[in-house]
């Protein structure tokens, strides 16, 4: 038998270390409807348990595409992740700090007030990260957070920078809002929902964005199927 610590190690980090997760599947690359559940397990390495049943979801208007970091896991054909395509990010993330319009206790908690602006920008040097407009001036291209309704509640995503590839920017798990079909590659899910991963995420936890014909490309570090 494979020790436990050992089999962890095989796994890609930082789902290695996870000990909470946040799945979120969709059955192609192409569509922007998709599946979230979360689990948890005692220790690395142990079979991870449901945490609630599943729930849907939507990701990318234009589904989702291999993130540079986790092209290795793309098969031919397969996109990969660039700025402005409309997918949501495949691949395995670290969650970030809550956010949202209220004020909140929680750890961390970014308070989006009038002037907060994530940047998506690749000639700036504040690529992929969120800024003020005071700082990074009225030129500089980015989301104008405080105007945008799906971010009174939401996680942030540590998803990482490449300026140069134009790999992506600006990733959070948000509120999926009344007649949306898609998001700009984000992962959105109701309101309520997403105040619950709030709290689920505080103690830290990982996300996975994954067509699920990739499962088997990650045998053994992932929930098994139902």
């Amino acid at each position: 038998m494979v020790p436990v610590a050992a089999f962890a190690q095989s796994c890609p980090p930082p789902l290695a270390s996870a000990t909470r997760l946040v799945l979120v599947t969709a059955d192609g690359m192409t569509t922007p409807s998709a599946r979230m559940q979360r689990f948890e397990r005692a220790v690395f390495g142990a079979a991870w348990q449901p945490a609630g049943g599943p729930q849907s979801a939507l990701i990318g208007r234009g589904g989702m595409a291999w993130a540079q970091s986790f092209r290795s896991l793309a098969k031919p054909g397969e996109p990969i992740k660039v700025d402005g395509d409309k997918r949501a990010p495949a691949g395995i993330y670290r969650i970030g700090n809550s956010f949202g319009f209220g004020a909140s206790s929680r750890p961390g908690y970014l308070r989006v007030q009038t002037g907060t602006v994530c940047v998506d920008d690749a000639a700036s040097p504040a690529y992929n990260t969120i800024s003020s407009r005071a700082k990074v001036g009225a030129s500089v291209h980015g989301e104008n957070m405080w105007r945008v309704a799906a971010y009174r509640h939401g996680l942030l995503v540590d998803y990482p920078t490449d300026r140069r590839a134009r790999a992506g920017s600006c990733i959070f798990i948000h509120i999926r809002m009344p007649g949306a079909t898609g998001t700009a590659g984000c992962v959105a899910v109701p309101e309520p929902d997403v105040i619950a991963l709030q709290g689920f995420a505080e103690p830290g936890a990982v996300l996975a964005i994954l067509p699920e014909a990739a499962r088997g490309r990650l045998a053994g570090c992932l929930p098994a199927v139902n």
